[in-house]
């Protein structure tokens, strides 16, 4: 996976203390002292009922995950198109294997660290003017649409690359699948012929024997010591027939009961010239399409990360308001730490300190350690299942 940049972003209600102390604390206490922390200011959204910041709440959940997943897929891509060769897989594979071997990727022309921890609501583009439900479905429009856009643009993409790699196996594979544009001659054809026929066929070396000693017996009207040794590899031996066009059918299907592998190829001057282009036509077409697909990945990589900031944030926003009422007086935090193997106890140590805010659904055992009760606050059934005693999410920055 491609390294990320791990976070807690959690708010706190003015009543549990003030400012500048709740600051000290966190710095000083969180994970021994070793976080960084930036204070989040929110802008002045237009709040609407309980109701409909319940299920507000509901969707930015739900929202955060598929935006947060869109960015890992995207990344997926960006690394296949570097590694260049490694095959058609990536966008939607569901594969963790990120290579270490992405470009410098901005996020609106930003360090996508220094994005987040400096993050200001990007007003310009979604106005504060409209409701937060309006805000989401803005949002949350613009990600998925680019989301679809890159896995259209991967789909035609590797539709490309396949035909190319078609391509290159016709240039370098046997004579059973190689193309032929460079192996036959115009000699090699009866044309022009009303009843007459030349068909291919791939025999396999072993066979040859026994294709030489059969081929006229395997269907009627097959002319007489019409095969012709055209040429030969490692595997086959490519030979023409000669026979009455009416009998082709007949012919290759017996042929393939043999094992000897008909070759489809109508012999013109047209169709020559077009295999001569065929491989050329083809590595431009999915270079061109390579590059185009890098550049909507890189945009895409930066847009999908806009978005999904804005709706990380606006769910703090919802769920504090659904936690600590209104007006929306409290504390925003990001808490940087060193790995994510430090995020538990990070997390552990902002519990241990401000878990008491969880009423009901938090208790102390005997050692005056705070635990979760099993019976939950009413708000997590309706919200969500992972209750913590505050608003706390763990972050994850590519």
């Amino acid at each position: 996976m491609a390294a990320a940049s791990d976070y807690l972003l959690l708010s706190l209600p003015t009543t549990s203390g003030s400012k500048s102390s709740i600051s000290q604390w966190l710095e000083a206490n969180v994970n021994s002292g070793k976080v960084e922390l930036r204070e989040v200011q929110f802008p002045s959204f237009k709040v609407g009922t309980l109701d409909s910041l319940v299920q507000q709440s509901e969707e930015l959940g739900k929202l955060d995950h598929q935006l947060h997943t869109s960015i890992s897929k995207v990344l997926e891509t960006i690394s296949n198109l570097v590694s260049s060769g490694s095959g058609v897989s990536g966008l939607g594979s569901g594969s963790s294997n990120i290579g270490a071997n992405l470009p410098k990727l901005k996020v609106d022309g930003m360090d996508p660290i220094d994005y987040f921890e400096k993050f200001q609501w990007k007003q310009s583009r979604f106005r504060l003017d409209k409701s937060i439900e309006e805000l989401i479905k803005l949002i949350s429009n613009e990600g998925l649409q680019l989301d679809s856009d890159l896995r259209s643009q991967y789909q035609i993409y590797n539709n490309a690359k396949s035909n190319l790699l078609a391509c290159q196996r016709k240039q370098n594979g046997d004579l059973s699948v190689k193309s032929l544009h460079g192996v036959v001659s115009k000699d090699d054809f009866v044309l022009g012929s009303d009843h007459l026929k030349t068909v291919l066929l791939a025999v396999p070396s072993s066979l040859e024997s026994q294709f030489l000693d059969s081929y006229e017996s395997v269907s009627p009207f097959v002319v007489p010591r019409s095969a012709r040794k055209i040429s030969s590899d490692a595997e086959y031996v490519l030979y023409g027939v000669t026979l009455f066009k009416k009998y082709e059918n007949q012919f290759l299907t017996a042929s393939r009961e043999n094992k000897w592998i008909p070759r489809d190829f109508e012999y013109s001057d047209e169709i020559i010239e077009k295999l001569k282009n065929e491989f050329s036509i083809a590595q431009k077409q999915e270079s061109t399409l390579k590059n185009d697909l890098m550049r909507l990945s890189k945009e895409a990589f930066s847009e999908i990360t806009i978005c999904w900031v804005h709706i990380k944030l606006l769910r703090a926003f919802v769920e504090s308001v659904l936690r600590y009422g209104l007006p929306p007086t409290f504390y925003c935090y990001i808490l940087k730490v060193n790995n994510a193997k430090d995020l538990g106890k990070a997390k552990a140590d902002c519990i241990e300190r401000f878990g008491y805010l969880g009423g009901n659904a938090f208790t102390k055992d005997n050692k005056g350690k705070v635990v979760k009760d099993n019976s939950l606050h009413e708000y997590a059934s309706l919200v969500d299942t992972d209750y913590e005693p505050f608003v706390i999410y763990e972050v994850h920055v590519y």
